[in-house]
């Protein structure tokens, strides 16, 4: 992107467009940080793509010694999210893909960037472990396999059934982290004969939980309906990518997760930007590896075969820990919020 692309963009936030980041009661002069998202900030735009904006905002006094958490702020129109800081680092501990690529920015990209801004860049190591093997894997592995029957429609409904039990595996991994580090707990899913009418397969759960928080419950169950309620939206999603010609690009930002998971693991580095891959990645958005029919060549599936080698060699042989610095993590966090409710915040 030219630095006139870039400048037009700032000049757009000044516009009444954008409004709502000045004058939004969780946002204004909480902001600390906003930066590109989406194919500008994977330098895989092109003439026409979106701008989306990605921020952090911090959290109110009032917010803080209440327990009290705006979490995101959403503008639909200008395709802008931007987080509180308490919901921001409970993301970025989970290693979740959408939030952990908003601290691997090029630095022209940040639009805005305060000290405190500054600082959560500045520590986003910590956040950074093999939770990513299930987050960025999982996502793009559970992803690319619906691409595997050159249809590229959906599959099967026992087969998708084993898609969402997958996905929901993975998400499972830091359940216990999180929801239930308790003696005698435990969630267990699986896939049975179907009660359900309409299905062949489903997928069961044996819970046993003893004396268990309601909160950390809901929570999980919240996440877990996510995951079931994302297929059928991923499912239409697809579909319409085929009538509108945009199966290229949504095969081009699959094989990017894999590149950037692997370069967390290999290098504990987060690189949003593709530079050294973007002729790659643009081709593959362009349809260079679609047939005649616009489905995925074989070429694309040895492609992914590739970097599905890579991605397995790299979890095996990482360096990361199996968990962030929680530790450190909580120390940023009680840094910054004890600045915000005495007022010292810059």
């Amino acid at each position: 992107m030219c630095n006139a692309d870039l400048w037009a963009i700032k000049t757009k936030l000044k516009t009444t467009e954008y409004d709502f980041l000045r004058d939004n009661a969780s946002l204004g002069s909480h902001v600390i940080l906003l930066t590109l998202g989406g194919s500008y900030a994977y330098g895989m735009n092109k003439e026409g793509s979106d701008v989306d904006v990605r921020g952090v905002a911090l959290n109110t006094k009032e917010e803080i010694l209440l327990g009290k958490d705006f979490e995101q702020v959403v503008d639909v129109p200008t395709d802008t999210t931007v987080y509180s800081l308490n919901k921001m680092l409970q993301l970025l501990s989970s290693n979740n893909p959408n939030t952990i690529e908003i601290l691997g920015c090029l630095p022209e990209h940040y639009l805005f960037l305060s000290d405190v801004g500054r600082l959560l860049l500045d520590n986003r190591k910590l956040f950074l472990s093999k939770q990513c093997i299930h987050t960025f894997g999982g996502y793009a592995d559970s992803q690319l396999r619906r691409l595997s029957n050159k249809a590229a429609r959906l599959v099967g409904q026992a087969q998708n059934e084993a898609y969402i039990l997958q996905s929901i595996n993975n998400a499972k991994y830091d359940f216990k982290n999180r929801y239930y580090p308790y003696d005698d707990s435990n969630v267990k899913l699986y896939i049975d004969k179907a009660v359900q009418e309409g299905f062949d397969n489903e997928i069961f759960m044996d819970v046993n939980l003893h004396h268990y928080p309601l909160r950390d419950w809901t929570g999980m169950w919240n996440e877990m309906k996510a995951i079931v309620s994302s297929y059928a939206k991923v499912g239409r999603r697809n579909e319409k990518a085929i009538s509108h010609d945009k199966l290229g690009k949504h095969m081009a930002h699959l094989i990017r997760l894999y590149m950037m998971c692997i370069d967390i693991l290999e290098k504990e580095e987060i690189i949003t930007y593709r530079a050294d891959e973007h002729d790659l990645l643009m081709s593959i958005r362009n349809g260079e590896f679609l047939d005649k029919n616009r489905q995925p060549t074989e070429e694309f599936y040895e492609l992914l075969t590739e970097y599905e080698k890579r991605f397995e060699y790299a979890k095996h042989n990482t360096s990361l820990p199996a968990l962030p610095d929680y530790k450190k993590i909580n120390e940023f966090k009680m840094y910054v919020n004890e600045k915000i409710v005495k007022g010292t915040v810059r």
